[in-house]
């Protein structure tokens, strides 16, 4: 019975290396996850957890070293975002064409629920790697920052930690068959952290597709703008991010995608142009083939947004509080608005198809 209780041991490591060092792969795992690397982090923790459960481990310190290696982490991106500012948001949006729509997500929780946002995003994809710098340009304190982020970082890697000891005995067995196929643990987690990283590469693919759509240039804007039949120019920044840059493209409209309101179907004569503020504007690419696949093949986005626009050198004019009013009794106005072609700007669906 003890040969086949050995068996089925996680690891082909002897029950004392696991002791020794076990706390400090997952130091190393939870921090390298937070600093961005994609490697998953949950099935460290969760053989941790069967480890605990089988003795080989303490709880305790495998939770102190997963607090202190997302602290790090998390830290590290919180000072990097006091430090730079926007221009690190830049900076992550080239890298990532997801981090425009995390970080429109992140600002809307904070606007709403404040730092508490910090714990929350712990459990969400996408937001754990983005809330960090985000808090770091807001106004929100180091102590009250750290505070939060301790929370969420104890009650996440807590749920994983007891999910691996509860589950422990079907975790084993996951493991004996690997081992009966010839592999070792180690061989699956290099498995499944090549699958997690192909599966962000088709992420990233995915929301890359609306790039493919003939984006317009800042250059070709400035010379359509000033031609005979200049286009319609939308901004879909978020309504904070306007609030905090109130500067825009001469002429653009503001644009609420969160509204019910209704588009124009007249737009369908119109070359129209939309821009939001990351370097690769999913929010405003993603806008733009939706109006296309419901009719609308004249919209173009913005390469770049405002912020390449700005870049080249080209004008901008500010946004003043009345117009932002003026564009919000527009949008009422277009909630009465009941045309067949309509595009909502809630989920981009046709009028009818919405209850």
């Amino acid at each position: 019975m003890q040969s086949a209780k050995e068996s089925l041991q996680l690891v082909e490591f002897h029950p004392s290396a696991i002791s020794t060092w076990g706390a400090t792969v997952v130091f190393a795992n939870v921090l390298l996850t937070r600093l961005g690397v994609p490697v998953p982090a949950v099935p460290v923790l969760l053989l941790a957890g069967t480890a605990i459960a089988n003795g080989h481990l303490s709880f305790w310190h495998v939770l102190t070293a997963a607090l202190a290696g997302a602290l790090i982490g998390d830290g590290t991106w919180f000072l990097a975002g006091r430090l730079l500012g926007r221009r690190l948001i830049r900076a992550l949006a080239r890298l990532s064409a997801a981090v425009e729509l995390h970080m429109r997500k992140a600002r809307a929780l904070f606007v709403r629920f404040g730092p508490a946002i910090v714990s929350v995003s712990k459990f969400v994809p996408g937001l754990a790697i983005i809330t960090p710098p985000l808090m770091g340009t807001t106004r929100v304190g180091a102590v009250i920052f750290f505070a939060w982020d301790a929370v969420g970082i104890v009650a996440w890697a807590t749920f994983w930690l007891l999910g691996g000891a509860i589950f422990e005995h079907q975790l084993s067995l996951l493991i004996f068959e690997v081992r009966a196929h010839g592999w070792t643990i180690v061989d699956a987690l290099f498995a499944i952290a090549v699958a997690y990283l192909v599966f962000r590469l088709i992420q990233r693919w995915r929301l890359q597709q609306p790039l493919s759509l003939a984006p317009v240039s800042p250059e070709q804007l400035d010379a359509m703008m000033h031609a005979d039949k200049p286009p319609i120019v939308l901004d879909a920044r978020p309504a904070a991010v306007r609030a905090q840059a109130p500067q825009r493209i001469p002429g653009a409209l503001s644009l609420d995608i969160n509204s019910p309101g209704t588009v124009d179907a007249a737009l369908l004569a119109r070359d129209v142009v939309v821009y939001c503020i990351c370097a690769d504007d999913v929010t405003a690419k993603a806008l733009s083939q939706h109006m296309r696949s419901k009719g609308f093949t004249r919209v173009r986005a913005l390469r770049g947004g405002l912020d390449a626009w700005e870049r080249r050198g080209y004008a901008v004019e500010p946004s003043s509080a009345e117009e932002e009013s003026v564009a919000h009794l527009t949008r009422e106005k277009s909630r009465a608005l009941r045309k067949e072609r309509g595009i909502t700007l809630r989920g981009i669906a046709p009028r009818g198809a919405v209850s």
